[in-house]
């Protein structure tokens, strides 16, 4: 009886059960039904919304406490701080790339990751440790009152915190493995004695982990929030820049040493700003990565490239292919090979036209399963692989072979003064040798002189990019510049005779 008093969809049965009662005992019966059936649904708690919304959750995220519930706990707390010398501290528990586990995985699988995390924090904590659910899918933890409420000792409590995660979760036979970003606030730390404004500043210190991430910890400091909102502010800027094309490639070209001929165009993001003019991709390249806006990037960027190749095609020009880089946020996507064939149908056009740039850094340090899986993927496609910045990153022989490079991209801190310094010409042979070897094609980047073009040439790289060909221009500039490359190819550059 208490369970049907508690769901208040009965109470659709009010009219009739008023009727019944007035039949049976007359006018007084009916009014007591009428007016005593609804108080005793509301003694029962059937007007509880936050119990009905928890309704079709798990057991161990019923258990949890919600914002209101642990803000009042640490309201509390500070209150009564001056009478106990006790005090509290708040931490916020966000999932790094928790967006990507939903897409990837679904909403089933998210809320059993957050099941079994939720069992893991509490059995790490003390008896007394609050821990609350948070919308969009985070954790809070109000410490019960306590002395000593110091940073080393919040640090130590936030490192459990991780450690308790660590642990890969097996969900239908697949193991995954979720990490956190941690922020935190001493109670004596916020700007407001006040448990929403502990709150709210470990929120705040957690969003700047998250920024920082994935697995990093941050401590609430005053002046956090106005950072945070200048970046919120700087990130709608970067999203309508996305949206409404002022973000668009420059394209640079690249050509064959040994003719002269164009072998293609790397596609380099150019923001063109309504009231700043042209920003060098050094700002905002790293403000989208922080924003974690890489993929609309790519996504823009791929688009005008074959936009491009289009374009070029229809007016005769000679342009093999063009290069995008893609980031790291990109190889992660498991669709990404089929979402750049459908691009590729789109424009109607073959993948070996698409030449895929990625950093050695990534080739060398990825242990993710993923990604080896994408770049292999879209070599079967038929795209081109390059194996951008090559010499900074210690990507191994058996790396190369593992991931079906195609080309081999200097990086131009090995190409400057190669044409005058011995140890330059020792490092370049060498690559270029392996290379050889290895069946790879080779372009250096960053020439900006003739004699370390004649110089690269003469060592036997294949291809050579960089300011003395021509600056990245945009794609109105191109066609232009293709015509007048065409029309004077001439003999490769003599070799400067400065080498010591």
């Amino acid at each position: 009886m208490a369970k049907l008093l508690r769901r208040p969809e009965f109470l659709v049965f009010l009219p009739a059960l008023s009727l019944v009662a007035f039949w049976v005992g007359g006018e007084a019966t009916m009014m007591m039904t009428s007016l005593g059936l609804p108080v005793l649904f509301i003694l029962a708690g059937a007007f509880k919304s936050h119990e009905r919304a928890e309704a079709g959750l798990p057991d161990a995220l019923r258990g949890l406490a919600i914002r209101s519930q642990i803000v009042k706990f640490m309201d509390h707390t500070l209150e009564n701080t001056a009478i106990t010398g006790k005090s509290t501290a708040c931490f916020v528990v966000l999932f790094d790339d928790s967006d990507v586990l939903l897409d990837r995985h679904g909403r089933a699988v998210q809320t059993e990751v957050l099941t079994r995390s939720a069992e893991r924090l509490c059995a790490a904590l003390r008896e007394g440790d609050t821990v609350a659910r948070l919308e969009g899918g985070g954790f809070a933890i109000a410490l019960s009152p306590q002395r000593r409420v110091d940073l080393e000792g919040m640090l130590q409590v936030a490192t459990r915190l991780q450690s308790a995660l660590a642990s890969p979760i097996s969900i239908d036979a697949a193991r995954l493995y979720v990490t956190c970003s941690i922020g935190f606030c001493l109670g004596a730390k916020a700007p407001m004695q006040t448990g929403g404004s502990l709150m709210d500043s470990a929120q705040i210190a957690a969003d700047e982990a998250l920024r920082n991430g994935p697995g990093a910890i941050r401590a609430f400091v005053l002046g956090m929030a106005r950072n945070r909102a200048d970046r919120d502010a700087f990130r709608e800027e970067l999203e309508i820049a996305l949206d409404e094309g002022q973000v668009r490639p420059h394209f640079q070209p690249q050509i064959c040493t040994d003719t002269g001929t164009i072998s293609g165009f790397e596609a380099l993001a150019r923001w063109h700003h309504a009231e700043r003019g042209l920003i060098p991709p050094s700002e905002f390249l790293p403000a989208i990565e922080d924003a974690g806006l890489s993929e609309r990037l790519g996504e823009v960027m791929l688009y005008h490239a074959l936009a491009a190749l289009v374009r070029w095609d229809k007016a005769g020009l000679d342009v093999p292919n063009v290069s995008v880089n893609f980031s790291s946020a990109e190889l992660r996507n498991p669709r990404l090979a089929e979402k750049l064939k459908w691009e590729l149908d789109r424009f109607d056009l073959t993948p070996e036209r698409q030449c895929v740039e990625i950093l050695e850094t990534v080739i060398a340090e990825t242990d993710n399963d993923i990604i080896v899986r994408n770049i292999s993927a879209l070599a079967k496609l038929g795209c081109r692989i390059d194996l951008d910045d090559f010499g900074t990153g210690h990507a191994s022989i058996t790396n190369i072979r593992r991931f079906a490079i195609h080309r081999i991209k200097i990086d131009r801190s090995f190409v400057t003064h190669v044409d005058e310094d011995r140890e330059q010409q020792k490092i370049v042979s060498g690559i270029l040798s392996l290379a050889e070897r290895m069946g790879l094609e080779t372009l250096a980047e960053g020439v900006e002189t003739k004699g370390e073009h004649a110089m690269l040439a003469q060592l036997g790289c294949g291809h050579v990019q960089g300011f003395l060909i021509a600056r990245p221009m945009s794609f109105d500039d191109t066609q232009a510049w293709i015509v007048a490359q065409n029309a004077s190819r001439s003999v490769l550059p003599k070799l400067a005779s400065r080498a010591r």
